[in-house]
């Protein structure tokens, strides 16, 4: 009987492989994302392998190493003369500064197989004080080749000549990177060591006979292989690839989740449907353990076939890719072949998918024969959930809540010095997944009460809107099984927008403090000559703003003769206007208020109140030398003070204080956008400083920029990842939708019978499934807002909780429309159903 069963079971589910790819769908789509997780981690990493070493592929050996002292020039001059050696060029490196910036000189021989530079224009350099630069160096510095400039670097102190006699491309362009000959490098910047030696093999040596004369040479020199050195910087990259990956796998871990969960609604529909003939079953002999196994196996069929179908479709797109990528002109590797991985990731997807039917096993196993005297071939799903189930939710939400509680006890306070976040963060996930696990067990109870809320503006628009809901609210557990796990992606998305949000707004503080603007020019030995500000003033065309302003490093903070504050030498005191920034506005306040500034009053970094003793009201006396000022504070930042300044006063009291009139550096904006207003800018405050010594130019835009790019990336990233969740959902919802019209095919019948247009049910049955979005995101933004704002707490990185209302509300109507769009194609079917075909269906 046991094996009658059981082939009778799995023989009608391969009969029908639509069905039971339908039934699988979400277990096909996990496995998919799982393996083609693995396949795309293999192809960044040997990507990165291939093309992201700073060595050159024909270097043989390498001498020299981070970890032990320097080769000497001296040692450079011996390695060239061991015989067998090709050619060996020394990478050293410099940094110059010049009138107008910063260079960054490095060695590199021009042409030849151990170069990484190519020439665009001009020649290579060759002697000493001749530099080539990279496009970007030359517009922002505007060393043209040609152009003759001086600067002191290396052990050079004196100013000395530099010509641009080429312009080259590299791997990267940071707009600020020269290069020479190592000679010439050596010679100019007067190094007595260098970085390491690259070494190339004549075609006649032996590798390792010339690496045992080079050991000869320079004893005690580490000597490794091109190859070696390639591998260990290929491995540092990868590295970084590899802790990508680990948080990638949370989240695909999570989708996981989500879908054993769609997975166990669905074979609850599913087995709903066969009520009749499992009761028939039981009725010629089969016991319930016989059925248990027999629908065990068929959700084990399921997961097979679900999980090579997704390994497959992985394996296919993740070798097309690459190549259409590399048609393209892109350097993308092709993964390898992971056999052991895809069994793994097929036997995973049996495993889940049988995990995922026990319980829909077991329900169904306890039908009674009499069942099969129903006139109909399928059962309504309760609606209830039983006292331990109740029992369990509510502990699980009592847990979430203590975890919560706990998170907050150990948040940081702002004057907290020290933190450590591992442990309020392992809080806040156990009390998330805690959370999660009591809406599954309580989901049932929820979603009636949610949807009275949600379904209300439906239910006014007539029948149908109130059919729809109906149809909802009359099976609850479907509804919350397929709602939890868009409820689930919603709070994932939510918390990542709103806590992506809060870290560009800290972010957007901190470059208001760190790079107010565009750019800043300072005098080295602390002064700018007044000749610089009045034609940075004048350029209009190209500058939007020019901001001078006077710093002072020894200022102290006395109350009475009593000195504030355990500073010896005082603190950094500047009177720089913030009112005239345009980042003004993204300056936070932790007391006071910063539009009380004026003679008399004073603002001050965190880290300089907590010396001195210091909150906003406070009056102390301000004191440069022997002159003194009495000042109030009226506000005290976050964190640091603007361009690192612990006070921030009026000048006139700096005036008062004695200090010189004379500024010491200026802000400045671009009056253009992009990169030509920026190098428009830059021109401009050359000429301005032409002329000048010991005068500096700084790009802050560039600083900016990368902390921008690297928040949005970190967002995306985020969001991209825990969209898998939702992918889930979407697939839940579409397959939930179409097992159910199968469901109530007579009740569709039924509604045509009376009246109703295949529009209308079209329409009343794709609302039902946006029904289960809209539960879905409402549970989920509830729970996603306090959810991010621990998060951020948690982090201790002071960020503001920020909740953009226009991200969150897209979202809600996003997912709502994703589930409405994947009920399309089942209520198209349901609706092209003659309705006399329908009424006899389930007879």
């Amino acid at each position: 009987m046991r094996a009658t069963v059981l082939r009778t079971q799995t023989a009608a589910a391969a009969r029908r492989p639509g069905r039971l790819i339908l039934t699988g769908l979400a277990i096909l789509v996990a496995s998919f994302v799982v393996f083609g997780t693995v396949l795309v981690q293999q192809i960044t990493e040997r990507t990165v392998r291939d093309n992201l070493s700073g060595t050159p592929a024909v270097t043989d050996l390498v001498i020299g190493s981070a970890d032990a002292p320097p080769p000497t020039v001296a040692d450079v001059r011996q390695i060239r003369a061991v015989p067998g050696v090709a050619e060996a060029v020394a990478r050293a490196s410099a940094g110059i500064s010049v009138g107008e910036g910063y260079l960054n000189l490095q060695s590199d021989p021009g042409t030849g197989p151990l170069s990484t530079v190519r020439v665009v224009e001009g020649s290579y350099p060759d002697q000493p004080g001749e530099i080539a630069v990279t496009p970007r160096t030359a517009e922002r510095l505007g060393l043209s080749v040609g152009t003759t400039t001086s600067g002191t670097g290396g052990e050079l102190t004196a100013p000395a000549a530099l010509t641009v006699t080429a312009v080259v491309e590299t791997a990267a362009d940071a707009g600020y990177d020269a290069y020479a000959p190592d000679s010439a490098v050596i010679a100019w910047a007067r190094l007595t060591g260098v970085e390491r030696v690259d070494l190339r093999v004549a075609a006649d040596a032996s590798t390792e006979v010339v690496r045992q004369r080079v050991t000869a040479a320079v004893p005690g020199q580490p000597i490794r292989s091109g190859a070696e050195v390639r591998e260990a910087e290929a491995n540092a990259a990868a590295e970084e690839v590899g802790r990508l990956f680990i948080l990638v796998g949370v989240f695909v871990s999570v989708a996981v989740v989500a879908a054993a969960l769609v997975v166990t609604s669905t074979f609850r529909i599913v087995f709903a449907q066969r009520m009749r003939q499992l009761a028939l079953l039981r009725a010629v002999g089969a016991s319930r353990g016989t059925l248990v196994r027999a629908l065990t196996a068929e959700g084990a069929l399921t997961g097979l076939v679900a999980g090579v179908v997704g390994v497959v479709s992985a394996l296919a797109l993740g070798y097309a890719l690459p190549a259409v990528l590399r048609a393209t002109g892109r350097a993308v590797s092709a993964p390898g072949l992971p056999l052991a991985t895809a069994v793994l990731v097929v036997i995973g997807a049996v495993v889940l998918t049988v995990l995922a039917v026990l319980a829909p096993a077991l329900s169904a196993a306890r039908v009674s024969p009499l069942e099969a005297l129903r006139t109909a071939s399928t059962t309504a799903g309760r609606r209830g959930i039983g006292v331990v189930r109740l029992v369990g939710g509510l502990l699980l939400a009592i847990g979430a809540i203590l975890a919560a509680v706990a998170t907050i006890s150990q948040l940081p306070n702002p004057d907290q010095s020290s933190y450590d976040p591992a442990m309020p963060l392992l809080l806040l996930v156990g009390s998330g997944a805690l959370a999660f696990f009591a809406l599954v067990a309580l989901g049932p109870l929820l979603v009636r009460p949610v949807l009275a809320v949600v379904g209300w503006p439906l239910r006014q628009l007539g029948p149908l809107g109130r059919m729809s809901v109906g149809g909802i609210g009359g099976a609850p557990r479907r509804a919350a099984a397929v709602s939890v796990v868009v409820a689930l992606g919603t709070t994932l998305i939510s918390g990542v927008v709103i806590g992506g949000t809060s870290l560009q707004v800290l972010a957007d503080r901190e470059m208001a403090l760190a790079a107010p603007t565009d750019f800043e020019v300072t005098g080295n030995d602390g002064t700018l000559p007044p000749a610089v500000v009045s034609r940075a003033e004048a350029a209009h065309g190209a500058l939007a703003r020019v901001v001078p302003y006077r710093k002072v490093d020894d200022a102290t903070l006395l109350r009475g003769a009593d000195k504030l504050g355990a500073v010896e030498s005082g603190y950094p005191t500047s009177d720089l206007d913030v009112a005239a920034l345009p980042s003004t506005g993204d300056l936070d306040v932790a007391q006071g208020s910063l539009d009380d500034r004026g003679p008399g009053r004073i603002v001050l970094n965190s880290w300089v109140a907590r010396d001195a003793g210091l909150r906003a009201g406070d009056t102390a006396t301000l004191a440069v030398a022997t002159r003194r000022v009495d000042v109030r504070v009226v506000a005290v930042l976050p964190g640091d003070g603007p361009l690192h300044a612990g006070i921030l006063a009026d000048p006139a009291d700096l005036d008062r204080l004695g200090v010189p009139s004379a500024y010491t550096g200026l802000l400045a904006d671009a009056a253009g956008a992009g990169e030509d207003g920026r190098t428009a800018g830059v021109r401009a405050l050359r000429q301005a400083i032409a002329g000048s010594d010991g005068v500096g130019l700084t790009v802050l835009a560039d600083e900016r920029d990368r902390a921008d790019a690297l928040v949005r990336t970190l967002v995306w990233i985020a969001v991209g990842l825990v969209s898998l969740t939702v992918l889930i959902a979407v697939v839940g919802v579409g397959s939930t939708t179409a097992l159910s019209v199968v469901e109530r095919v007579r009740e569709s019948g039924l509604l045509r019978a009376i009246g109703l247009s295949r529009t209308g049910l079209r329409t009343m049955l794709t609302v039902e499934s946006g029904l289960y979005g809209l539960i879905g995101a409402t549970i989920g933004l509830v729970l996603g807002v306090p959810y991010a704002w621990l998060a951020v707490q948690a982090l201790g990185i002071a960020a503001p909780l920020t909740a953009p209302l226009l991200p969150l509300a897209g979202l809600f109507v996003v997912l709502v429309g994703l589930t409405a769009l994947a009920g399309v194609l089942p209520a198209r079917r349901a609706s092209r159903v003659s309705p006399v075909v329908a009424l006899g269906a389930d007879s």
